[in-house]
């Protein structure tokens, strides 16, 4: 036959569109053409596939080549078309026959000797051929990954002979390769939670924020441990789930990062230096990658000395921060990446590092925590100021409660409300926040007197029931009590230091 049709994917941020390869043969002058809106890198493919097949000891038709890579109107770029161009060479010069095409996929790039090197982005391809129910032709490098989608079928190809052996049915490869892995908690295991002195009220605060998915904010000068409590929180967060996981790695493909089969599982921890700008914190460039928050999907983004960010770089969280995903559209093209992090954020409530030390005026502090625009401070749920610790604090030898305790904690509390609601309280809408977070007469009036005497907003308001809410799985109440919603309420400590500065 002298037409063949074969299917690979795109990549268009975390999504893998499918891509037809149609291959035709026609008489006329030697000439190989690709058509469907194929970037630089695409072109090239025609030198890699016709070295690929010669070295193969395959037979280069001396025809008239066109090569159709639809949809016409999404841009393709890259080497990972070149197995799937020269498969349909070989189909449609009659060099591979008996072969169902529609029940497979191929994503590779070729050297000009014919092996198949890997590519990006393979594992979003990969779940999407498993929504498809195609078997895919996958490079040996990436095969490792791709074997973290346990139900898709694939085979993972060295080279472009053996798999014409393959599809030929002489030597087939194995199907569903398994590699050995490892379940653990945290990437970084010795991190412990006992390892923080003292700061006990903290500790608490990061235990409702896991058990809940809330922001938190610390305020507190340099020395107290904002930073290691911070980089503890991945050890006590709930357990991840595979399809949560899945979702990371895919994200981390994107970017070419190898993913270890260890501890894949493991909720991502991300710390941009102040310096960042807001396209590496959220994603963007011409053609757009994804920036810190993406790569904190489903994990913790930590930001220290947040009044050194640049203010317009901070408010650029404020969508994603509700949304749980981030919109990057360029002229070219607009892209989706998911977003849905856990914000922990720290700062020293003074210039000078303390607002106690007399170094720096009223003034002076409320125009350095002026940097935080009220609007991104509505979207923290947890704010708690860490003391300066004791001597007999830091001398004490006494261990502290390990991550591993406070994590079983952790888990009863998520499982409650997830088996509840279906999600984790950070994430309750009006109507669902309206149903489970109902309030008793006495509480309801409570809570009115104190939204009204600190000013809160609706959006600060609706958080401090989601804390409440967390307060209570943790506690075991069925009910959001009084005692609950005076812990929440207690946990706004950077708007307290605003209310007590502008007095004077």
């Amino acid at each position: 036959m002298s037409l063949a049709k074969v299917y690979t994917r795109a990549q268009v941020g975390i999504s893998a569109p499918e891509v037809t390869v149609e291959v035709h043969l026609s008489n006329g002058l030697p000439a190989f053409h690709i058509v469907g809106l194929p970037e630089t890198s695409v072109k090239e493919a025609r030198e890699r596939v016709r070295s690929a097949l010669t070295n193969s000891k395959f037979l280069f038709p001396e025809q008239r080549i066109t090569v159709n890579l639809a949809p016409a109107d999404l841009p393709k770029e890259g080497g990972r078309y070149d197995l799937a161009i020269a498969v349909g060479i070989l189909v449609a010069s009659n060099q591979l026959q008996a072969f169902q095409s529609h029940h497979y996929e191929f994503y590779g790039e070729l050297t000009l000797s014919g092996e198949v090197h890997s590519v990006h982005a393979i594992l979003p391809a990969v779940l999407a051929a498993e929504k498809a129910r195609r078997c895919c032709y996958i490079p040996q490098g990436n095969d490792q990954v791709a074997s973290l989608a346990q139900h898709c079928n694939r085979k993972a190809v060295s080279s472009l002979q053996s798999l014409w052996l393959d599809l030929q049915g002489q030597d087939t490869l194995p199907l569903n390769m398994q590699y050995p892995t490892v379940k653990t908690h945290s990437a970084s295991s010795h991190l412990d939670m006992s390892e923080v002195k003292g700061q006990s009220a903290a500790k608490r605060v990061l235990e409702i924020a896991a058990a809940g998915g809330h922001n938190t904010l610390f305020l507190g000068p340099p020395g107290t441990g904002k930073s290691m409590l911070a980089q503890r929180m991945p050890t006590i967060m709930p357990d991840l789930q595979d399809n949560e996981a899945l979702e990371t790695a895919a994200v981390y493909s994107l970017i070419g990062h190898s993913i270890n089969l260890k501890n894949w599982r493991a909720r991502p921890f991300r710390s941009p230096h102040h310096t960042c700008s807001a396209v590496a914190l959220v994603g963007g460039s011409s053609n757009p990658k994804p920036g810190e928050i993406s790569l904190a999907h489903n994990g913790v983004l930590f930001l220290d000395e947040l009044p050194e960010f640049e203010r317009k770089v901070l408010d650029s969280l404020r969508e994603p921060m509700e949304t749980g995903k981030v919109t990057i559209s360029r002229a070219a093209r607009q892209v989706d990446f998911p977003a849905r992090f856990q914000l922990i954020a720290a700062l020293n409530p003074s210039p000078t590092g303390s607002y106690t030390d007399k170094r720096a005026t009223v003034d002076q502090v409320l125009r350095y925590l002026a940097k935080i625009s009220g609007p991104f401070l509505d979207r923290i749920d947890l704010q708690i100021e860490l003391p300066r610790l004791t001597t007999g604090e830091l001398q004490s030898a006494e261990v502290a409660e390990s991550s591993d305790c406070i994590r079983a904690r952790v888990n009863t509390a998520h499982t409650i409300a997830v088996n509840r609601q279906g999600v984790c309280n950070a994430l309750l809408g009006t109507k669902e926040l309206m149903q489970h977070c109902q309030l008793g007469e006495y509480e309801s009036q409570f809570l009115g007197t104190a939204t009204d005497k600190l000013c809160l907003s609706p959006r600060s308001y609706h958080r401090v029931l989601k804390v409440a809410r967390t307060i209570a799985d943790m506690a075991g109440r069925e009910k959001i009590a009084l005692v609950d919603l005076k812990e929440s309420l207690s946990y706004r400590a950077l708007e307290r230091l605003l209310t007590q500065l502008t007095r004077y």
